[in-house]
């Protein structure tokens, strides 16, 4: 079966036709080209394919496309603003927090989900919301550290 969708992707309005059968992940890379989100496991648990949609982590691997309908969808390709880095980029590359990078546009989805929702999150914090991200190359303390930083620097400005 088909269905009709218009969804907001980083802002821009798209209007597809998917199957039933879909994912959001399969959308965001074969149709819009947006390569961020990957697929770690297929299944959901590793955090590889993590975008927000309205405003929330999703693992776009197992969210089928036709349920985006009229919904906001960012990926990673989205969270920079007029080609300036967001601070979660910029500390995760600064503290060496990407290693190979494969995981490193869900981590930073939902670390910035994390920081949204609670702009003064403690360490405990931020390591409890990240327990869905799996990374098998930096060992997490860069993450959390670079998680950590952006979070100063944000409260510093006020922003988001």
């Amino acid at each position: 079966m088909r269905h009709d969708i218009v969804i907001r992707v980083n802002g821009r309005a798209e209007e597809l036709e998917v199957t039933s059968s879909e994912t959001l992940l399969e959308t965001l890379r074969n149709r819009l080209k947006l390569f961020g989100a990957r697929e770690g496991c297929g299944v959901g648990v590793c955090g590889a394919c993590t975008v927000l949609v309205d405003g929330r982590p999703v693992s776009s691997c197992t969210m089928l496309a036709a349920m985006t309908d009229g919904k906001e969808v960012l990926s990673i390709e989205g969270v920079a603003s007029d080609g300036t880095l967001h601070p979660l980029q910029e500390e995760m590359w600064a503290r060496g927090a990407t290693q190979c990078g494969y995981c490193t546009p869900g981590i930073i989805l939902a670390a910035k989900f994390v920081l949204d929702e609670n702009p003064r999150a403690s360490r405990e914090e931020i390591v409890r919301e990240m327990a869905g991200n799996i990374c098998r190359c930096t060992g997490y303390q860069k993450i959390v550290e670079a998680i950590l930083a952006a979070r100063d620097r944000l409260a510093s400005k006020g922003a988001r």
